[in-house]
Parts: structure tokens; C-alpha cells; sequence
């Protein structure tokens, strides 16, 4: 996977790096070369972006952009048409308020590189087709998101 990083320390990034590569694992989406981008922008840049794709004028912890069109049913391969001349498949953007991040891990009482691991994960997961509109689609996006943050020992409430 080529991950672009705007705005992100080099331990961020490895981190970021790791649970990516076990969300396409965990996702079956291991066997497509793919591409993101990965923003840390400011809170006042978030409720811009925020209110100009999804006409919500408020600070929100991540947002993320999808190029393709696809639901967490579907795998990566079924997109070999989207992929560019250099043999990379673009998945989209993903932006995160690290102020935001700071704040929600104070209130959840963990650490700040659980909260952000938590968001890029996140991000990542829209990505791939998966939300949060419908219950069952909640349900599924969850547990993804537990399996694959348990299982690099990422846990809840920990103030690592």
C-alpha cells in the first residue's frame, strides 16, 4: 500500500502504516496495490471541509473521500478497471483533526495514538465501502474495526 502523509510525525505514520496493512488483510483486500492519502488538518480546516461536501458547518474528528463507489461486501479486485498506468488502485483521501483527537481521547480516556489509530481506521473502513447509516452496516464496520485494532493490541479506554 502507498500511503501519502500530509502533516504526520514519522512515528504517526508507522503506526498508521501497521493498521493498514492488517485492515486489508483482515478485509481480504490484501492482493490489489493500493493508494491513500492521509491528512492531519486543523479544526478550522475540518468545519470547512466538513460543511462544503457534507453541508455540516462543524468540526468532526475524520472525514474521509472515497474515489470508488463500493460497499464492505466488495473486494479491491472487482476495481481492477479503476487502476491507474502505475499499477496503483487510488482508494481516496482520509483527513483527520488531530485537535479533535486530542480532545476525544481525554474524554474517552485513552491516549491520543489510540484515538488516532481508531480515526485512521475509520477513514480507512469508509474507504473500503463500510458505514454507519444502517444498523447492520454499524454492526459490521464495528466489529471490523475491533478485530483489526485487538489484534495489534489497541485497546479501549487503555491511556497507552
Amino acid at each position: 500500500m502507498i500511503i501519502q502523509f500530509h502533516n504526520i510525525d514519522f512515528f504517526t505514520r508507522k503506526m498508521i502504516r501497521k493498521i493498514f496493512a492488517v485492515a486489508l488483510l483482515s478485509t481480504g483486500n490484501f492482493d490489489i496495490d493500493c493508494g491513500v492519502a492521509v491528512s492531519f488538518v486543523k479544526a478550522e480546516k475540518i468545519r470547512e471541509l466538513n460543511k462544503k461536501y457534507r453541508n455540516v458547518d462543524k468540526v468532526t474528528d475524520v472525514l474521509s473521500f472515497p474515489l470508488l463507489d463500493m460497499n464492505y461486501k466488495q473486494k479491491l479486485e472487482q476495481f481492477k478497471d479503476e487502476i491507474e498506468p502505475d499499477g496503483i488502485l487510488r482508494l481516496g483521501d482520509i483527513v483527520i483533526c488531530k485537535e479533535r483527537a486530542k480532545k476525544q481521547a481525554k474524554d474517552y480516556g485513552h491516549s491520543l495514538k489510540r484515538e488516532i489509530a481508531f480515526l485512521a481506521l475509520h477513514g480507512l473502513l469508509h474507504l473500503l465501502g463500510y458505514d454507519h447509516i444502517e444498523k447492520q452496516d454499524e454492526k459490521a464496520m464495528n466489529e471490523m474495526s475491533e478485530k483489526i485494532l485487538s489484534s495489534l493490541n489497541i485497546k479501549r479506554g487503555e491511556n497507552v
